[in-house]
């Protein structure tokens, strides 16, 4: 995953979303609630959720798939409590007649703006060679991801299991391409290095998983680091071996022809 380095290069990409810019995840909570109005099923609403986003924050640039994925991560770790949740949400949504207003002048808004996708400049981007994934399954792969993230997370590092050879196909670049704008959440989020290295590992994890690759199971790495391994075990038998002919010479030497356990040949 290219995600972490990049970002380490790129300083001041995540310092927007950080703890002292409240404000801006307030932003983004207006112009989801003001964008999602009483939708509930599919991604329609990101578009209008981006263009609204622009004109609250026009200094911040951020694609459509990262504000939807900090909303996404502003409502499940509860950095606002119910009670701002709700006023924000009625701040948000105009009355009728400004809502319809509102949903006429979106498509001339998002003409009119510039592609902020292009100020973010991040190394890897789904492209269209990856059309074929729909949406349903990109929240399939972010649930994948999540649970990758929050298991490696509580596991123990030799519990870790070890991460096979993933071939590079056509199907699994375009895999890590889909989950790689998905880190950025967790990414801006990671308080050290240990955190990020747990983000990484469960994403390299998820990667597998969707991929179809076997993994083993948890705690397989500890017996298997407790076990002899091979290469010992090859020169303790040549030993053995070596001290079974020894004791039959000597016991050649001292005039016993035929030893016990040795046919002369």
């Amino acid at each position: 995953m290219s995600a972490g380095s990049s970002r380490t290069r790129q300083g001041g990409i995540r310092r927007w979303w950080s703890a002292p810019h409240a404000l801006d995840n307030a932003n983004a909570l207006r112009a989801y609630y003001r964008a999602k109005g009483e939708e509930t099923k599919g991604i329609a609403y990101r578009a209008r959720m981006h263009c609204f986003f622009a004109e609250l924050e026009p200094s911040i640039p951020v694609t459509e798939q990262n504000l939807a994925d900090r909303v996404r991560y502003i409502m499940r770790s509860k950095i606002f409590d119910d009670a701002e949740l709700e006023r924000l949400r009625r701040e948000a949504i105009p009355s009728s007649n400004e809502l319809a207003t509102a949903g006429d002048a979106a498509p001339q808004a998002t003409d009119q703006l510039p592609r902020v996708e292009a100020a973010m400049d991040l190394p890897v981007v789904v492209d269209s060679d990856d059309d074929e994934m729909f949406s349903h399954e990109l929240e399939q792969m972010r649930s994948i991801l999540e649970e990758a993230i929050l298991e490696t997370r509580t596991m123990p590092l030799e519990n870790r299991p070890r991460l096979p050879r993933i071939p590079l196909s056509k199907r699994n670049r375009a895999v890590v391409r889909a989950l790689n704008p998905m880190l950025v959440t967790y990414l801006e989020a990671s308080r050290d290095l240990c955190e990020t290295d747990s983000v990484l590992f469960g994403a390299a994890v998820a990667a597998c998983r969707i991929i179809g690759a076997k993994l083993p199971l948890a705690g397989r790495a500890t017996k298997q680091s407790s076990a002899i391994p091979a290469w010992r075990k090859r020169i303790e038998d040549r030993i053995a071996k070596a001290r079974a002919l020894i004791g039959r010479l000597i016991s050649f030497r001292s005039g016993n022809n035929r030893p016990r356990g040795c046919a002369l040949r």
